[in-house]
């Protein structure tokens, strides 16, 4: 005779605090490792600032990073097919406008 499973036996519970919630924005990620875990800061920042602070700093373990950087791409894809490709910057870019403040002539 097969159990039947009870859908709600398996359900994870996550709250989140109003001040999670409101969310840390960063257009910087520095993603380094050891041998036993992912560190991924992340940082703002504002142009004509020559210095920035790290905002957030996640620490994973190996499995858990290459199942986030899954989560991550898929979320992409789904992402680009219902809105279109997302252009990327190349690193030239983004020193020009976040690098500091600009050249006057």
């Amino acid at each position: 005779m097969a159990q039947e499973l009870n859908p709600n036996e398996n359900q994870l519970n996550i709250e989140i605090s109003e001040e999670v919630a409101e969310g840390t924005y960063s257009n910087l990620a520095i993603i380094s490792h050891s041998q036993a875990e992912f560190i991924m800061d992340f940082v703002n920042i504002m142009p004509g600032t020559p210095k920035s602070k790290v905002k957030s700093r996640i620490v994973m373990t190996p499995m858990h990073a290459k199942r986030f950087m899954k989560a991550l791409s898929d979320n992409i894809l789904n992402f680009e097919r219902e809105n279109g490709k997302i252009n990327d910057l190349n690193e030239n870019e983004l020193l020009m406008n976040f690098g500091g403040p600009t050249a006057q002539a």
